[in-house]
This record gives C-alpha cells, sequence and structure tokens, in this order.
C-alpha cells in the first residue's frame, strides 16, 4: 500500500481519527460537514452581499470579502480530506499532495493572520483619522495591501515548504494529525530538525507577533480616540464598528499562537488536533457569523437582499 523504502517516503498515512470508534466518527462527520457547509455558505453571502450592495463598497467591506475568500480557500484545502478521513481512517496521501496540501494551508492561514492586522489599520484610519480616511485608504492602497498579505503568505509558505520538505523521512510515514502540517511533519523526519525548528519558529513569530503588535498598537490608540468622543452615542458607534474584527482577532490568533508557539515539550498530539478542527473548521465559520449578527450595515444589506428592494435606492 505504501510506497516506501529504507531511505524515502513516497506516501504519508494520516492517524487523524483512527483512535474513535465507528459511531464517533460518523457523529464527527456529520457535525463537521454541517459546520463546513454552515462556512461556505456564510462566506459566500457575505462576498455577494458586498459585491452587489453598494452601501458596502468601503475598505472594511472590501477586506472582508478578501478574508471569506480567502477563509473559503483555505477550509477547502484541509476539511474535504479530514471529511473523507472520517469515513476512511487509514487514508493514505501522495508525498506530491502532502507539500500540495501544506502549502495552500500555510499561505491562506498567513495571509488571514495579516488581512487581520489590515482591517485592524483600517479601523485606526476610520477613528482617528476620519478626514483623511478616503485618502489613505483609496481603491489603489486597499489592492496594495491585499496583495501584500498574500505575497507575505505565499513567500512564508514557500520558506516552511522548503524547510520541511527538504528532510529525509526515512520509513517514518504515519502523520499523527488529520492533514499535513509542520510541526507533525517535522516528527517524522529521521535526522536533526534543530535548524528546522528554528526557521519554524521565526516564521511563526513573525507571522504572529508583527500583526498582533499591530492590532494592539492600533487598538490602543483607537480606545484612546473613542474615550475622547463626548457624546455616548458616537463612543457607542466607534466601539461597535471594531467589536466584530476584535472578536475574530482574539480566537484567530488565541488558536494560531497556542499551535505554533508552544514549546515542543508541551506539545501533546490531542490538544494539538482538537485546536487544529477550532482553527481549521470553526475560526473560519465564526468570521461570516460575528460579521453578520454583529454588523448592522452587513445586516442591513440582507434584509435588502431577502425583501429584494433596489440596492440603488
Amino acid at each position: 500500500m505504501l510506497k516506501s523504502n529504507t531511505t524515502f517516503v513516497t506516501e504519508f498515512l494520516f492517524e487523524g481519527f483512527s483512535g474513535f470508534g465507528w459511531q464517533h466518527r460518523l457523529a464527527f462527520f456529520a457535525i463537521f460537514l454541517a459546520l463546513y457547509f454552515l462556512t461556505l455558505s456564510g462566506n459566500v453571502i457575505i462576498v455577494s452581499i458586498i459585491h452587489l450592495d453598494h452601501h458596502l463598497h468601503t475598505p472594511m467591506y472590501f477586506f472582508l470579502a478578501i478574508l471569506s475568500i480567502s477563509d473559503t480557500c483555505y477550509t477547502v484545502t484541509i476539511i474535504p480530506r479530514m471529511l473523507s478521513d472520517l469515513l476512511n481512517p487509514y487514508h493514505t496521501i501522495a508525498f506530491r499532495d502532502c507539500v500540495v496540501q501544506i502549502f495552500f494551508y500555510l499561505t491562506f492561514g498567513i495571509n488571514n493572520c495579516f488581512l487581520l492586522m489590515v482591517m485592524g489599520y483600517d479601523r485606526y484610519v476610520a477613528i482617528c483619522n476620519p478626514l483623511r480616511y478616503s485618502v489613505i485608504m483609496g481603491r489603489k492602497a486597499c489592492v496594495h495591501l491585499a496583495s501584500g498579505s498574500l505575497g507575505i503568505g505565499l513567500g512564508m509558505a514557500i520558506v516552511q515548504v522548503t524547510s520541511v520538505f527538504s528532510l529525509p523521512f526515512c520509513d517514518r510515514f504515519v502523520i499523527p494529525h488529520f492533514f499535513c502540517d509542520v510541526r507533525p511533519l517535522l516528527k517524522l523526519a529521521c535526522t536533526d530538525t534543530t535548524i528546522n525548528e528554528i526557521i519554524n519558529f521565526v516564521v511563526s513569530v513573525f507571522v504572529l507577533i508583527l500583526p498582533m503588535g499591530v492590532v494592539f498598537i492600533s487598538y490602543v490608540v483607537i480606545i484612546s480616540t473613542i474615550l475622547k468622543i463626548a457624546s455616548a452615542e458616537g463612543r457607542k458607534k466607534a466601539f461597535a464598528t471594531c467589536a466584530s474584527h476584535l472578536t475574530v482577532v482574539i480566537i484567530h490568533y488565541g488558536c494560531t499562537a497556542i499551535i505554533y508557539m508552544k514549546p515542543k515539550s508541551q506539545s501533546l498530539l490531542g490538544q494539538e488536533r482538537l485546536i487544529s478542527v477550532t482553527y481549521t473548521l470553526i475560526t473560519p465559520l465564526l468570521n461570516p457569523l460575528v460579521y453578520t449578527l454583529r454588523n448592522k450595515e452587513v445586516k442591513d444589506a440582507l434584509r435588502r437582499a431577502m425583501w429584494q428592494k433596489p440596492l440603488s435606492s
């Protein structure tokens, strides 16, 4: 079944959820499939509403649409194969397919980290420098910021993939996970991985600490500015525009930091799988859910679409 010899591995075997019985896996399959459907539906609705409703043609919703597209690509990279593995617990993946999966997983995951940073910067400019907002956050600037986020994702993914797959895996082929990820693969290498682990840590610090730092500083200044607003209604409205983004930021960066910055000695496979399920399935669902339920403009746009009122009115 596995095309391997004593030197190199050409296929990997996902251990995934093989430790669970058939009934548990079937229950997981039903739950994860429902969540996956909700995630795809929510993100498609968000992108469609933003595209169709001219009231939402602003930088904030432009970045939200890009985030929804990135989340969709991110989940498509992981979830369909995970659902397949729940029905067939001993599932192999070709070496080449593993490379492709981890590349796109990292690309869109890192892209999301920097998109959330850009969205924090957008909120900073909108609240702290409203008179120059339309100039600073013009169409060209928005495109450059979104493209830059994707470019960083691609660049960091290339670094990670090159680092991991330059290692020999010998006859160690069982991945104790449900998808190809950096840390589980490093554990399979039959050589010293110290340099690779340092590279992984440095990349993790860059894609987490930098965006988190920018978001933190932005919100310190934002909150300071909001507290100076004389009107209680004005303060409430300003806080409301930031609440959705801040909720997603805390959950997204929190899960990512736990997975990729936890010391190796403290890494438990069961915990990593649970957090990974949250990170790959729940977090992408929260983006459309949080922004829909907590954002008045999106809810108004949904009502206009549902009642088929002219969007130009």
